[in-house]
Formats: structure tokens, C-alpha cells, sequence
């Protein structure tokens, strides 16, 4: 599909059902969401998308959280009628929040997985540079998933995991990498955003993972703000939990009475 501005960008979709609008960590990664689609098939129309710079979209800026927010509505636009579900990871729980307060009347709800919370990052970052030290950094695929490895607890099953997120292999975006982060830790340090949740009516479902090497404390107090909003932890789980616990995630978004 085409954005306002002529960016093309990647999307699939496929089952049946409300829709359910995934949206990809990173920033500069790209849709890693194949299971998860698979998984809510029967019950949702699952739309999937590499973000702009990202995967199978057009490699260009600009790389603004303005702009990601205008793309992912644009994603919604031409894939959703109706209101629609958004299921967030990582960097991308924050855009699907972003996307959430800017525009409440397009949400059904939220799926918050595996974020970093509202509060400035030098809460919780220096927890986890302290986790990760000694982890080889790189950008190339056999760097990354050495690192990737490193998030899975699991450690007979990590090195697969790893490999099965890095195929297929796309190029990391940097330069979308470098400026997003940077202007959501602006963000953050400079807007309320708490106060902004706490006037959010969406319903929210935030899922963490236990042994998350991001401290799931920096979570609490977006999760304290919200007034709609569950809470799921799995034990043994780490950034990834659908992949750990599937069947425990899969009940965990479909279980969930406000859907």
C-alpha cells in the first residue's frame, strides 16, 4: 500500500474475523509476526506490516514517531473498517500506544507486549546494559542473533528461537534505529504521558514475560495509569512470550472478556 507521502509499505492479510493490526519491534526491525498471525487466524482478520524504512517496505525517512503514527494509521485506513485491535512488541507496543492516544476512536483495544513502559529511560536502562554486558554487539545477521540467543532463557531452545526471528534476514535500518529511539526518549522526558493515559478509555491488556532482560518494573507505571487494563506475567518467559508460551499467550489475548 501507498502512504499519503508515497511511501510503499508491506502488508499481509489473512483470517477471518475483527481486525487485529500487529505491529513490529525494532524500531528498524521488520514483521516477525507470522506466528502470531497464524495463531489468531480463526478469530481475527490478522494484518500484518513492515514499517517504513523496515523489511519489505520502501528503505526512506523520514523516520519521525509523527510519521510512524500517520503510517500506521494509513495501515488501518486500508485494511480496517471497523475498529481495530492493536497488538504491539516491544518498540512497537509504543507506537500501537502512541497510535491509541492520538486516536481512541479507531482502537477496539490494546495489546501491550513486552514494552518498556512511560517513564524516562534512565530508570531502567542502566538495569538492563547491566544484564546484557559481556553479549558481543554487531549488526550482521550472525551478530544479532547471537544476541537475540541471549533473550531466551531456555538456552537448549535459544539458539533456534534466534534463528527462526532472523529468517528471513533483512537489513537493520540504523539510521530509523538511532532516530526513533532518540525521539521517544525525548518524548518521554518532556510530555506527560501518563497523564495522557489516565484519561484513555481504550481497554488495554499489557503481557510481560518474567525474564524479560528489561526490567518489567519500568512497566508499572504505565500499567498504574491506565483505567481499562489487565495485566498478564508469564513465568519462565522473556521478551518474546508467544513464542515460549503460545497456548498461555493465545488464552491470554483471546481469553480476555473485554475483547
Amino acid at each position: 500500500m501507498l502512504t499519503d507521502d508515497g511511501c510503499r509499505l508491506w502488508t499481509e492479510v489473512g483470517g477471518q474475523g475483527p481486525p487485529l493490526v500487529f505491529c513490529h519491534g525494532g524500531p528498524g526491525l521488520w514483521d516477525m509476526a507470522g506466528d502470531l498471525a497464524t495463531m489468531f487466524a480463526g478469530d481475527y482478520r490478522t494484518i500484518r506490516w513492515d514499517q517504513r524504512g523496515c523489511g519489505r517496505s520502501a528503505r526512506r525517512g523520514p523516520y519521525t514517531l509523527d510519521r510512524a503514527v500517520e503510517d500506521l494509521d494509513a495501515v488501518l485506513t486500508g485494511h480496517a473498517e471497523e475498529k481495530a485491535t492493536l497488538l504491539g512488541h516491544s518498540w512497537g507496543a509504543h507506537l500501537a500506544l502512541e497510535y491509541t492516544l492520538r486516536h481512541p476512536g479507531r482502537v477496539r483495544r490494546l495489546v501491550y507486549v513486552a514494552g518498556t513502559g512511560i517513564d524516562d529511560e534512565d530508570t531502567w536502562k542502566p538495569a538492563f546494559r547491566e544484564r546484557v554486558r559481556g553479549v558481543p554487539g554487531g549488526w550482521d545477521r550472525a551478530a544479532v542473533v547471537r544476541q537475540w540467543t541471549a533473550e531466551f532463557p531456555d538456552r537448549e531452545r535459544a539458539a533456534a528461537h534466534a534463528e527462526a526471528m532472523a529468517t528471513p534476514w533483512f537489513d537493520i535500518n540504523r539510521e530509523c534505529n538511532t532516530t526513533l529511539n532518540a525521539e521517544v526518549a525525548r518524548r518521554l522526558r518532556e510530555t506527560d504521558v501518563a497523564a495522557l493515559c489516565r484519561e484513555l478509555r481504550v481497554p488495554v491488556l499489557i503481557i510481560d514475560g518474567s525474564e524479560d532482560l528489561r526490567p518489567r518494573w519500568a512497566v508499572d507505571s504505565l500499567a498504574a495509569a491506565l483505567p481499562d487494563v489487565r495485566r498478564v506475567i508469564f513465568d519462565g518467559a522473556s521478551h518474546l512470550p508467544w513464542v515460549e508460551d503460545p497456548d498461555g499467550f493465545s488464552g491470554a489475548v483471546l481469553g480476555d472478556p473485554r475483547r
